[in-house]
């Protein structure tokens, strides 16, 4: 089948879908869609995507968004309400005034976006974690951060729901119905808002004076783009638009694909329902609790030594090196958390002369660590020493035993195609995330070894 023959057959596919009446409204809204592109769910990665018809070279604008299309608190048509209110609706995620003025607009049909929510029919959600059951999550997550991470999700929800939203909606009757704009609907479009918002990034001058960063927006046709590690297209924010831009040359038939950020699958799935198989997450990381380093300095220690390392683990805490959620985080390449890492096995690694000395100076010299460098490269980490690196390996031994299956098992199942090709998506993207996070424990442990 030609490419022209493939692209009509898409367009009649899609008659009956809400994506016509959508593309109709972008051209309402003045969003301007590069004619050598085209929007369909047939062919793509993952639901809606971006095709090219021809091929693009780098640079190429693949559309426009004015920022008077975009949804946010400001464009919002109860933007003057959530202003008055605005010191009331204050919370921890700051998203909040976002998900009011979701609430509003998407259960309107005389709504300006109403084009744009019919996309999702029902708002039906992207297939996030929390959104399955505890057994499932259980059963596929176990060890790899996740169910950790959906359990204050929908803590936090709760919480900022009852005690923000849910009063506020009962202040404004005639506009709010606690039955219709409800806790579930609440959830439903924190879904929306973490797998399909977009966060305008702070310019230099903003990051030196401490600004707070932007809150998060809707940008219809931007959220349709699937996401790679690998991306050939990015967004780029301009005061009168947003625009989307091919970062380099992408052939006819191929899909666009931009980026959610540098993410591990592990953070993919949490946020928008998916992960990448290995090896095409090249920002793949795991997560080892900051507890599991002290379990593992406490294993096989008489009374006395035990003693030593909950001293030492206070001093740490004293000084906010650790705390109780915190997490060291590894990638393929290393520790990203090479300051953290590096200061707890200084000192739960040093003599009992060393830390007294450590006491008495409160602190080291800033000479001690002149020499040392501010990363933790897998060949640095080789070469830490011999106490160090026992320690490290006692953690990573640890983080895997809080997985349900072995390195092995996973690697079977990927290899099986017949097997791998009938397990359910959740299966197959929770397999992703286990089997690279275990991949980067046995690189750790290798790295550490004795021998």
């Amino acid at each position: 089948m030609s490419p022209e023959q493939k692209r009509r057959k898409v367009v009649e596919d899609e008659v009956d879908t809400p994506l016509p009446r959508f593309l109709q409204w972008c051209q309402r809204v003045s969003i301007e869609l590069n004619p050598k592109v085209y929007v369909s769910t047939q062919g793509t990665a993952s639901g809606y995507g971006m095709v090219t018809r021809e091929d693009l070279p780098a640079g190429e604008v693949i559309f426009s968004v004015p920022r008077s299309a975009i949804l946010s608190q400001h464009t919002t048509r109860i933007r003057d309400l959530l202003e008055k209110e605005r010191d009331i609706l204050e919370s921890r995620s700051g998203w909040v005034p976002l998900l009011i003025s979701l609430m509003y607009e998407a259960t309107d049909e005389c709504s300006l976006w109403a084009p744009y929510f019919a996309l999702w029919p029902e708002l039906t959600p992207p297939d996030l974690p929390m959104f399955w059951s505890e057994d499932e999550r259980l059963h596929l997550l176990k060890g790899t951060g996740v169910i950790e991470a959906v359990k204050k999700d929908l803590k936090n929800m709760e919480q900022e729901y009852n005690a923000i939203v849910l009063p506020f909606i009962k202040r404004h009757p005639k506009i709010f119905c606690s039955e219709k704009h409800s806790l579930d609907l609440y959830k439903r479009l924190v879904a929306f808002v973490m797998g399909y918002s977009f966060q305008e990034p702070l310019d230099d001058e903003d990051e030196e004076s401490g600004k707070e960063s932007f809150p998060p927006m809707m940008v219809p046709v931007a959220d349709l783009l699937n996401h790679v590690a690998h991306h050939n297209a990015h967004l780029e924010f301009t005061p009168d638009c947003l625009r989307m831009v091919t970062t380099r040359p992408v052939i006819g038939g191929d899909e666009l694909f931009n980026t959610y950020g540098e993410m591990g699958n592990w953070q993919l799935l949490h946020m928008y329902g998916f992960s990448e198989p290995h090896p095409n997450n090249s920002n793949e990381t795991v997560e080892i609790p900051m507890l599991t380093l002290k379990e593992a300095a406490l294993l096989g220690t008489e009374s006395e030594v035990k003693l030593r390392v909950q001293e030492r683990w206070d001093c740490l805490c004293h000084m906010e090196v650790v705390v109780e959620e915190g997490s060291f985080v590894f990638s393929c390449e290393g520790a990203l958390t090479e300051d953290e890492l590096r200061t707890c096995l200084k000192l739960l690694c040093m003599s009992t002369e060393e830390f007294a000395e450590y006491k008495e100076n409160e602190g080291w010299e800033e000479d001690d660590d002149e020499e040392e460098d501010d990363t933790l490269s897998n060949q640095e980490i080789s070469q830490l020493p011999p106490t160090w690196r026992r320690l490290l390996h006692l953690t990573a031994e640890l983080a895997l035993k809080a997985y349900t299956s072995d390195l092995s098992s996973d690697q079977a199942l990927l290899n099986d195609k017949d097997v791998y090709t009938k397990l359910s998506s959740r299966e197959q993207y929770s397999l992703h995330v286990r089997y690279g996070q275990k991949r980067i424990l046995h690189q750790l442990m290798d790295l550490t070894s004795s021998s």
